[in-house]
């Protein structure tokens, strides 16, 4: 007989694997890759997801507060809304230096799957519009002109530096936090 916690173990399995496997080789992984890695049987996992899209957009959507908690202050209350925002750039650097790291894994996502109406892409936009409503939070904070334009244009930022790092075309030392203070100077955020 299963029990519950064997259904939690089999499912936090799925999820991992999902996770290392989706972030490092893309999303056509197949089942079968998925559940080796995991160590359960193809049986198991239907039982718990409809199916492969199911388990992308569960394990992109069990990785979204770590994600975020990864790219905010601890000690939120006392930086200044410039502060924080150079903060999540600070982080991507530090991130972008990690030999495995890829990019962002909901921009990955929302790359490779080019349907918006794919669950996975559904998860994956929701993640990067709540970084960008911080971004705009934050700028209007810190009275920027035009919040939602100067948050706009941080998300490019963020997005096309994660690309460039995840392709091993650029090197963000620096240059993302450089760029983004030029962006805020320019937009008048004190």
């Amino acid at each position: 007989m299963t029990t519950t916690t064997d259904k939690a173990s089999t499912k936090e399995r799925l999820l991992d694997a999902a996770a290392e496997l989706f972030y490092r080789d893309g999303v056509s992984i197949g089942v079968e890759a998925l559940c080796r890695t995991a160590g359960v049987s193809k049986r198991s996992m239907y039982q718990l997801f409809a199916g492969k899209d199911e388990v992308l957009a569960a394990s992109l959507e069990r990785r979204a507060p770590g994600y975020a908690a990864r790219l905010t202050p601890r000690d939120e209350g006392t930086l200044t809304p410039r502060e924080r925002i150079l903060y999540v750039f600070e982080q991507a650097e530090k991130l972008s230096a990690d030999p495995g790291y890829q990019g962002c894994p909901f921009l990955a996502a929302l790359v490779e799957l080019k349907d918006p109406e794919h669950p996975a892409s559904v998860v994956a936009r929701r993640a990067k519009e709540r970084l960008q409503e911080g971004f705009r939070a934050q700028a209007e904070l810190g009275g920027a002109r035009d919040p939602q334009l100067l948050a706009r244009q941080l998300m490019l930022v963020f997005d096309g530096a994660s690309a460039r790092a995840g392709a091993r075309i650029e090197t963000l030392a620096g240059l993302t936090t450089a760029t983004v203070t030029t962006l805020l100077d320019a937009a008048g955020v004190a």
